[in-house]
């Protein structure tokens, strides 16, 4: 890809305002790295929830928002449309990302809306189209999973991501790169591992012990969401089309490190329901969710509004599809032969704080329960 490299190119993000969106934006902007970004959304900026840092980014001269449901063609031909030329480059973070929606919303909000991406950066002359995926693609077992291992998808997102990734595939004349992270996190993080955090911290105002269903060994990869922005652009100019890459880091990340991290950050004990109580649960794994999530909306709901927060995109919900006992388990590694180092190799109690931190600071996240002791 070096001629696109030649000179700064143009930039078109699909999903733009979403949690890897907006930071994939601001790295672009603050390294600057593009002559223009497009950043096309359904979601206007002014209710986006974006902090201080992420403002700033939208604002600046090169960046141009379009609002777009990419749903339909008609508007994805509009995203695309540029009086100055073709774009270079096409980032897709758009999709449906929350879990326990039909069937349908999956198949319009994942399947649909990415084949008319791709199908319209094929028309569009785009010289590199990267689609986003998920690793759930792969079998939920202990084993770890390199992109080659076997498929079998474990949520619905997942299952709609996998046949993105078949039917793109089939698009002749389309240059693409298919990412598929592990759990993402870092700053903007909703539903990654920020609701473990929400958690945390209203068993902190609780004062009881935090149980968690299976156990410790429960595997959790993740990887930092600077570091998914800084592989998106590597990818840009390095890799094969039709190339798959994992994003993982190197923390061996299980649910027993993630409670330890979030325990060690609220000063709270924890302790897990085992395998036997779990698969009791089991047989009644919506009743058991749903009085879990009860538990915790009430208490989150009361410090919100003990601190003033009238409005927030945050919760302490975990929908059912996540709460199985199923490993997330990825080798991050393959992406590295290409020349792409992780800067962020490790899930560390200070990465989580920063996010707590932006939270509070935009106004978004109870200050009560970070700094009550």
């Amino acid at each position: 890809m070096p001629k696109i490299m030649a000179s700064k190119p143009k930039v078109l993000i699909l999903g733009g305002l979403g949690f890897v969106g907006r930071n994939l934006v601001c790295y672009l902007i603050e390294h600057k790295l593009c002559s223009k970004i497009r950043a096309v959304d359904k979601v206007p900026p002014q209710t986006a929830w974006l902090n201080e840092r992420h403002k700033a980014a939208f604002n600046h001269d090169s960046v141009e928002f379009k609002s777009a449901n990419l749903i339909h063609p008609a508007s994805v031909e509009s995203a695309f449309r540029d009086s100055g030329g073709d774009f270079d480059i096409c980032i897709n973070c758009a999709a449906e990302t929350r879990y326990g929606q039909s069937e349908e919303v999956y198949a319009d909000g994942v399947f649909k809306l990415s084949i008319n991406c791709a199908k319209q950066a094929r028309e569009s002359n785009v010289k590199r189209y990267i689609e986003i995926s998920t690793a759930q693609v792969y079998s939920c077992d202990k084993g770890i999973s390199n992109e080659d291992s076997k498929k079998s998808p474990w949520t619905h997102i997942a299952k709609y991501k996998l046949m993105v990734e078949q039917e793109i595939a089939k698009l002749d004349g389309l240059n693409f790169i298919v990412v598929r992270p592990a759990i993402i996190y870092g700053k903007a993080d909703r539903q990654g591992l920020m609701p473990r955090l929400i958690i945390g911290a209203v068993y902190k105002q609780m004062e009881e012990k935090m149980k968690l269903l299976w156990t410790k060994d429960l595997k959790m990869s993740t990887v930092h969401v600077i570091d998914v922005c800084r592989a998106l652009w590597h990818l840009t100019s390095h890799g094969s089309s039709g190339d798959v890459f994992n994003l993982a880091d190197k923390s061996d990340t299980s649910q027993g490190s993630i409670t330890d991290i979030v325990c060690e950050i609220f000063g709270i004990e924890h302790d897990y329901f085992g395998t036997v109580l779990s698969n009791m649960a089991r047989l009644n794994m919506a009743g058991t969710v749903d009085d879990s999530n009860e538990k915790h909306l009430e208490p989150w709901s009361a410090a919100c509004e003990k601190d003033g927060i009238h409005s927030t995109p945050l919760s302490p919900y975990l929908d059912q599809e996540l709460l199985y006992d199923n490993h997330l388990f990825v080798n991050g590694s393959k992406i590295e032969e290409s020349g792409f180092s992780y800067n962020y190799p490790e899930l560390t109690p200070e990465l989580l704080k920063e996010v707590l931190d932006d939270y509070v600071e935009t106004g978004l996240f109870p200050p009560s329960l970070v700094h009550a002791r």
